[in-house]
């Protein structure tokens, strides 16, 4: 695995509270990282993915204000530089996605397209 000294991606302190709320149920994993990344599908072409994993040989590893967080190599190219936040309002409940990479994004902001 590789260590890196710039995060590609920045979390939102209203996100890292969210993920840290999960961080602490009981039940939760501790061997497990924050995985970021992205898969095919989705409206626009690619799909975001945020959620806890194993740690994989292929995965860039980093850390933003003590959450532990990987994301495979290949990803970076799609992700580096994205923003991801949380939102708390009447009619998106959610972690939201800014991408500057992404050429077109969907409706509901979980997919894009470069």
């Amino acid at each position: 695995m590789e260590a890196i000294t710039t995060n590609p991606v920045t979390l939102t302190a209203g996100a890292i509270t969210e993920i840290r709320k999960l961080m602490v149920k009981d039940g939760f994993d501790t061997t497990q990282v924050l995985r970021i990344g992205v898969k095919g599908g989705g409206c626009s072409g690619m799909t975001y993915l945020l959620g806890f994993d194993k740690k994989e040989d292929n995965d860039l590893e980093f850390e933003i204000d003590g959450i532990h967080c990987a994301m495979n190599k290949a990803h970076e190219m799609y992700l580096y530089g994205m923003h991801i936040d949380w939102q708390d309002g009447l009619n998106n409940r959610g972690f939201a996605f800014k991408n500057p990479n992404a050429s077109t994004t969907c409706g509901c902001g979980t997919s894009f397209a470069v």
